[in-house]
């Protein structure tokens, strides 16, 4: 287990958060503050272009040697893009934390996006989008989104189209990576079995020399919601549903009580309220859950259900009264501090886990320019009461306020 964080900032703005461990396997990553929503217009999945790209060549390495490099002493080398930012991260055996640092730096700051590699990767990428059109379980979650942000920044899909990635060239990379890359967006955090003092050491020789300023407008708001409710006829087996709308900020003062309460309607406990009635007790779906995505400025909430034709609306009217139950009824004493007891074990497996500590420091800090630990999560669920959960349940999940989408079944039309 990781302990207590430690800071510093480099003098091209660069933001370090490291937390040292007795594990021999340490965790590194750089966070850049920018995303989907940040792409320029006509350029949707340019952000996520540049994850693939940005391991096809540096000045002084070719594709191979960077994939080589941590590899072959048995470390892993990864990146993902979400709709805010950007991670490039490594897991290694702590002996590697110089060449680990030494290889992000190359990468992140001389990355060159070779021309030749560019048509391969455009083939991969669409390959990729159309995997995932072939699974209407995850297609849903993101045209969900789309529609709760319809014409805006916020709703485009992390992948882009398969039109936009076609018509990407070199020069869109570079000027979007120049410009909207900067040190000045930049999080590097680490959990390791270094010390803070030698941690920096690592990250000054190889981070410091350089500074980038970012070039990049401010983010357009999310816009106004309009509620929507979208059903499609699909030639699948199960018919697939989402129900939800918008929902609060990381910085929110009811944040973390409407954690709870989502953990209580639909968390991966099994005994959910969800997963106890339309699961448990009536067999009416396979996979049903609620989520909850706090952005920088808003958020986004949903319940996800997976159902047979026949029993689709079944299950839909289930939800709702659920949904009903907890505007209505107000949970009592013992019911609220069971559910705590369970939100608290859940959030400390998940930190049990020394990548998610990395990972998720990263994010809280690119945010909240410190690191929320688990003591401070415990402190702010301690405070929860049962008019608070009341309050986010009646503005949350205000029947006036929700949208629905649904890819119906019509295999046994």
């Amino acid at each position: 287990m990781a302990i207590n964080p430690e800071y510093h900032t480099l003098k091209n703005g660069i933001r370090l958060v490291h937390m040292s461990t007795l594990s021999p396997v340490a965790h590194l990553g750089v966070f850049i503050n920018t995303g989907t929503r940040d792409e320029p217009e006509g350029k949707n999945g340019l952000a996520h272009f540049i994850e693939h790209m940005i391991f096809k060549g540096t000045k002084k390495r070719k594709a191979y040697h960077i994939l080589n490099r941590l590899e072959s002493v048995g470390g892993e080398l990864n990146a993902f893009t979400t709709k805010e930012y950007t991670c490039i991260y490594t897991s290694f055996l702590n002996t590697w934390y110089s060449r680990a640092a030494e290889l992000l730096s190359d990468i992140v700051f001389n990355s060159v996006f070779p021309a030749r590699e560019m048509g391969k990767e455009k083939d991969i990428i669409i390959e990729e989008i159309n995997s995932y059109l072939d699974t209407p379980s995850e297609q849903i979650y993101d045209d969900f989104e789309e529609a709760l942000f319809k014409g805006y920044a916020m709703g485009r899909s992390i992948l882009g189209t398969p039109e936009n990635v076609k018509g990407f060239r070199q020069k869109d990379v570079l000027d979007f990576f120049n410009n909207c890359y900067g040190t000045d967006r930049m999080v590097i955090c680490s959990v390791g079995g270094v010390s803070f003092p030698r941690f920096g050491k690592y990250i000054e020789k190889y981070f410091n020399g350089e500074s980038r300023n970012t070039d990049l407008p401010h983010r357009l708001p999310a816009g106004k919601y309009v509620p929507f409710k979208h059903e499609e006829e699909r030639r699948t087996y199960q018919s697939h549903s989402i129900i939800g709308s918008r929902a609060y900020a990381r910085d929110h003062e009811h944040r973390f009580s409407f954690g709870l309460l989502n953990n209580i309607l639909g968390g991966p406990g099994l005994n959910s309220r969800l997963n106890m009635m339309v699961r448990e007790k009536y067999g009416y779906a396979y996979s049903i859950d609620s989520f909850y995505y706090p952005y920088s400025d808003t958020g986004i909430w949903g319940v996800y259900l997976g159902t047979h034709n026949g029993t689709s609306e079944k299950a839909i009217k289930l939800v709702m009264k659920e949904l009903k139950k907890l505007r209505e009824s107000k949970l009592g004493s013992l019911q609220l501090s069971q559910a705590k007891k369970q939100y608290r074990g859940q959030i400390a497996i998940a930190f049990d886990s020394n990548i998610n500590v990395m990972l998720s420091g990263g994010r809280s800090c690119m945010h909240d320019y410190r690191l929320l630990r688990v003591e401070d999560i415990y402190k702010r669920i301690e405070k929860i009461r049962p008019f608070d959960l009341l309050e986010v349940a009646n503005e949350i999940f205000d029947p006036d306020h929700l949208s629905s989408l649904t890819y119906k079944s019509t295999w046994n039309s």
